[in-house]
Parts: C-alpha cells; structure tokens; sequence
C-alpha cells in the first residue's frame, strides 16, 4: 500500500476515539394510514425548518460531527494537498457576444469564476460574483446576453438556492436597467429583442421558501423598465404544469415553449412572434416523449425529440404545420444516444457510446460532413457558436484527464490546442479502465475504474463507488481535483453507469423507475461484488458515495447490504419515499418514484426500499456520514434528518453514524471552493479513519 497510507495507520494508532455520545432526538408519535398500513413518523416535527427545535438539533449535531472529524490525523495532509493541487488557473472556453469575446476564469482557489470579457486583446473583469458576499455564499447563477450583445440579465443564488434574482445591466458600461426581479425559480432567461424577456416561476410558498410545496410553474415576460408585478402571465394559467420553459428562436421570429407534469416528458408549444393573434399551437400531444426546438431557418423547425426514437433523433417539420405526422428525419436514431449542439453553420451530434463521447459534423441537410478525432477516451462537450463563427471551441476530459479546450475549424475539421491546465498532476500515472460486470438479473451494465499504475490489487484497497442512476441523467468521464488527491493517496475510484440513468437512451431511463427502481440498488450492488471479485477491494475497504438520487441509493443499499460496505456516504438525498413530493418540487419526480398515494402496490414498493422506513433494530450499519445543506431548498434537509435520527437510535456496534450539515448552503450549486474542500477533507478523512483503523 502507498506510503503515504502507512503513515496513516501509525498516525491513528496515537489517536483514541471514544464512545460517540449523539444528542437525544425527540420523538413525537404521527402515524399514517396507507392502504390499511399503518406508518409510523415520529420524526415529523424534523419537516418544520422554521422551528427552533430544529436549529438546535442542527447545531447540536453539527457540534459532535466535528468534534469526531477534528480528531482525524490524516486532514491537515489531505487539506494541504488539495489547496496545492486546486490551486491552478481554469479558463473556460470563450464565446462571442457582440463586440466582446467573454469566458469564465478562476485563478486557482477563488471561491467562484469570474466573468472575463476581451476586445482588440485588452482584457477586462466583467462580473466578479467572488465580491457578492465576503464568504463566497452568493454566486453566479446563470447569463443571458440579448442578441445583439448589447444586454445581460444574469441571475444571483444565495446559499446555493433554487430561489434566484435577476438583474439586467447594459454590457457596455454595466449600467443596472430596472428593478430586480426576485423569486425566480427554475427559469432560463429568453431575449425578445432589446424589449424584454421570458422568464418561468412559482408563486412564492406563504409559510417556507425553503420546504413548502412549488408545483404549478409559469411562464412571464418581463418588459424592460417597468416593475415586475406588472410582468405577464404567457403560459401556465389555464393548465397545471409543473415546469414551464420558453425561449426564443435565434431569429426572434418564434417563442417556443416546453411544459412537463414531471421531469420526464413534455408537450410543446410555438407562437409566431410576427403576428398579432398571440396564438399558441400545441406541437406535441403526450408525455412520454421529449421534444426541443433546436434550430430554425424560416418557417423550417428543426426538432431533437425521443418520440419513436428512444436513443433520440433529429427531424424537421414547417412551423405553420408542426404536427408530428409531418415530422421528417434530418439525423435518425442511432444505436447510441444523442445529443445536439449547434455552431458555425452546422450540427455536432454527440454520441454518447458506453459512457464516451463521439462527435459527427452534419449540414442542415442531415449530410454527414466528418467525425471529429479527439485524443483517448472521455467527455467532449462544447460545439456551440454563432451561424458566422468559422471556429469554435470544445472541452476534453476523463477521470484522469484534466480538462483542455480546443479551438475547431467548421470548414477543415483541423483542432488545435487553446488551453490546457498547468496543473501538479500527471495522468500518466494512472490508469482509467472500463468494464463490464452483469447485474442481479443478466443486465450488462458498464464501469469506470481508476488507480495509480503499479498498485497492487490485492483486496485491501481503499475504494470509493460512486453511483447515481436516475432522471435519465448520465455520468460522463471527467476530472475532479477531489478524486486526483485521492487516487494519490493509493486510492481507487470506481463509477457505474446504473440504469435509471440516460447512458443508454430512453429504455435504459425507464428501467430503473417506478416499480423498477430495485434494478438501480441491485446493479449498484453488483458493482461493489464485481469489485470485490476482481480484488480490487474487500467489503472492510469499501465505501459507497452518491448525492441527491444518489444519496437514495446510497441509503437503500447500504440498509439492504450493510455488511457489503464499510463507509456509506449519502448527500442531499431523497431518502423519505413515501413523503418526497409534499416537499418543494419534489411531485415533479414521481415519473421516476412514483408516490404512495397512487396504488396500493405503488405504496408498498416505495415503503419496502425507502431508506428512512428501512432502518431496523439491532443491525451493524456502515460508518456512516450523511450530508446535507440547511438550506437545501430541492431535497430538503429533512430527509437527512430523519435517517439520521433512525440510524442513531437503532444502529448498534462501533461504527459512526453522523450528520454533516453544512450552513447556508443548499443542494450544492454555487459552493465556494473554500467549501467544497472542507468538505472533502471531512469526507476523505472520515472515509480513510474508518477503512484503516
């Protein structure tokens, strides 16, 4: 085993940890009736963040997590390390607007990217989101340029919230335009014109803007220079949608609009800008398919859709006669999935083939122009440009490939090297393989496993499985300071690709749903065994790793198997199943869960595997860290709360079970970085603890 490891064991043996004395959590009797079942609920009271009792039960456990994890050896090593190794200069890749070439930029461990701009080579700070706040908690949320360039609306979060605000300036002299819009939430910003712009919320919750339910999102334009009460109602009144979208087309000819009941499926909608009958015609009549505008020329649509077409296609269609009967194929389905990016006069398609990406170029037409050649295996992403840009950019990474941007010629296919990092780590000595292992029932489901070359694989390796499986989200290769500090200590790192996730397309999505979602715990699990196998690691050296979707898998794993792992981490997760969508947002999900309510067997399979109903008396659990943030306004804290609360009263043995609840902060977009490596020193140090004692 590495040195550095070694170190670590005879450092711990100086260190005594006592017996963990948790604070007393409260229980109220609330029982439930499903179905004739009785569910009993006794940490209710933990729902209310407005409560006193829950700020007390925060920082009293908060005091214990702390007091456990200051004690760990190996954190000042390991917090040393990654301040060194993050802090390098990131450049993002730069795009026009206007008269201004801009991109984001962070000179190494600034708590959030600046906003750069660039004209005739002198460069300038445009926005500088690290001066909203002294510790980094106000960030960046999201830009939105008017065609022209000469307008911005930008969009602030505070303490990582989905709740946002919205200010307009003028790019040229960043002068403030307007009030600020405030309570914005699950929105693009849409240009019409230098007039105004489209924008999607809810009402604001009248008790908790943290915890009460959103669930009928709507459509506003917002007029520049007049007060947001005035904005209109454009979609969204007459019908119950959970989450509306609109955006304008490039010309600004069309207003297209994007409405789902959950967050799988859509119906869409067009209005022609140019006449005056603010007519709006349905394109789409179901929703078990996704449809996006993705380009027009005139009155000619071009549609990425996954109707007929799991692994998604390309179609054209006239906007006077939209209708999917007269849908045309531009890029037909392929065996892989795809994606669609647009610039410089042409679409990228990105293929998404066992969890790496291929490009091909093709003219609007629907003619194959070339694949393009990147170096090795990964993630590309970028291809998006103006119709006049004869070069636009893209980024490349793997697990042990830190990102580069390339600059790509429409007309020659020719890339070239723009940027790439200066940072102390060399990937040649690592390796990055991929297998595949089979699941419970037969399914091939791919693996991603990285470790320093010349480890030896002999079962006692510390190892972190990482998993997600939900949403038809996809976990694509790519680089992580965190992970890099950890396979430097002679760590493994291992990422499976679960069905439930959008690797595989549309069918791979809908296996690991509703009344399927055990397939998603039983690929995981099989994961940790195929590892396990391959002596890679052992069940003493294995820790299991997954935020929000991810922490539910985490948490029904390790209450189904908790003599397979060692440490279980699970963040932000959804962890009450029977609960979830009385929550913020949460009815949105339900095309993945289901809810109690709908069926009886619906109910049952929900209570069988939600993890805060599955901790039993009397049974050894993983040492365990759960994550939270107590302002996570998506997955709220309670969840974590409340597993907690039952891992604690009927855990038994030596292992921990702790609660880290990060302050002002939320599901986990816009941390600073000065949090983000708090964090993984705690978790990096809690796991190490826990696997070498």
């Amino acid at each position: 085993m590495k040195k550095i490891l070694t170190y670590f064991i005879v450092l711990l043996s100086l260190y005594s940890f006592g017996q963990i004395q948790y604070p007393e959590t409260q229980k109220i009797n609330v029982t439930d009736i499903y179905f004739d079942t009785k569910v009993e609920d006794p940490y209710r009271w933990m729902e209310d963040d407005t409560s006193p009792d829950i700020k007390n039960w925060i920082t009293s456990q908060n005091k214990v997590t702390s007091s456990y994890l200051e004690q760990i050896p190996q954190r000042k090593v390991l917090k040393k390390r990654l301040e060194d190794l993050w802090n390098y200069e990131k450049i993002g890749t730069p795009f026009k607007e206007g008269d201004y070439t801009y991109f984001y930029k962070n000179n190494g461990l600034q708590n959030q990217y600046v906003l750069y701009r660039k004209k005739n080579n002198i460069e300038e700070v445009f926005i500088d989101p690290n001066k909203f706040s002294n510790d980094g908690t106000v960030s960046l949320a999201g830009i939105s340029f008017s065609e022209d360039g000469s307008l911005l609306a930008y969009s602030i979060s505070k303490g990582g919230s989905d709740w946002r605000q919205v200010i307009v300036i003028e790019t040229e002299n960043k002068n403030i335009i307007g009030d600020t819009l405030y309570d914005v939430k699950f929105s693009g910003i849409s240009w019409n014109g230098n007039h105004g712009f489209y924008y999607s919320s809810y009402e604001r919750p009248k008790n908790s803007i943290l915890s009460d339910k959103t669930d009928t999102h709507k459509l506003f334009y917002h007029k520049l220079n007049t007060p947001q009460k005035r904005d209109k109602v454009i979609f969204g009144e007459k019908e119950k949608f959970r989450y509306v979208n609109g955006y304008v087309t490039k010309d600004q000819n069309y207003l297209i609009i994007s409405a789902s009941k959950s967050t799988s499926g859509n119906n869409l909608f067009i209005r022609d800008l140019n006449k005056n009958n603010n007519k709006i015609t349905q394109i789409t009549f179901n929703f078990e398919s996704n449809s996006y505008v993705t380009h027009n020329i005139g009155s000619k649509l071009y549609i990425t859709t996954n109707w007929n077409a799991p692994n998604k296609k390309l179609i054209i269609v006239d906007a006077n006669n939209p209708h999917v009967e007269n849908w045309v194929d531009c890029i037909p389905e392929t065996e892989n999935v795809l994606n669609i990016s647009k610039g410089g006069g042409y679409f990228f398609a990105n293929y998404f083939s066992d969890a790496n990406s291929k490009i091909l170029q093709y003219n609007y037409d629907g003619e194959l122009i070339r694949e393009v050649k990147f170096a090795g295996k990964g993630n590309v992403s970028g291809f998006r440009g103006k119709e006049n840009q004869k070069e636009i950019y893209y980024n490349f990474s793997n697990y042990i490939t830190p990102r580069s941007s390339f600059k790509y010629n429409v007309n020659t296919g020719k890339s070239t090297l723009y940027w790439s990092p200066k940072i102390d780590f060399d990937s040649k000595n690592y390796v990055s393989e991929q297998h595949f292992y089979s699941s419970k029932d037969g399914t091939r489901i791919p693996i991603n496993i990285m470790y320093k070359k010349g480890l030896k694989l002999d079962g006692k390796n510390p190892t972190i499985l990482y998993g997600y499986g939900g949403f038809n989200i996809s976990l694509k290769p790519s680089f992580s300071v965190i992970n890099a500090v950890w396979l430097e200590q002679g760590g493994i790192y291992a990422v499976a690709n679960l069905r439930g996730g959008g690797e595989y397309g549309k069918d791979w999505h809908d296996a690991g749903t509703k009344l399927k979602k055990q397939n998603v715990f039983d690929d995981f699990i099989a994961a940790a065994e195929f590892l396990i196998e391959k002596q890679y690691t052992s069940s003493q050296h294995l820790a299991i790793s997954g935020r929000s979707n991810g922490g539910l898998l985490v948490g029904a794993c390790m209450t189904q198997k908790p003599e397979l792992f060692k440490v279980a981490l699970p963040a932000v997760g959804v962890l009450d199943m029977l609960r979830y969508h009385t929550f913020t947002a949460g009815a949105g999900w339900a095309y993945d869960y289901g809810t109690a309510e709908q069926s009886k067997e619906m109910f049952q399979y929900l209570y069988n595997y939600s993890p805060v109903h599955n901790v039993r008396e009397n049974i050894e659990y993983p040492a365990t860290l759960i994550l939270t943030g107590d302002h996570d306004d998506r997955v709220v804290p309670a969840h974590s709360f409340k597993f907690a609360a039952h891992l604690q009263d009927k855990h038994i043995g030596e292992n921990p079970t702790l609660i880290r609840i990060e302050t002002n902060a939320g599901h986990g977009s816009g941390t600073p970085t000065s949090k983000k490596i708090e964090e993984a020193v705690d978790i990096m140090g809690f796991i190490l603890h826990n696997i070498l004692k």
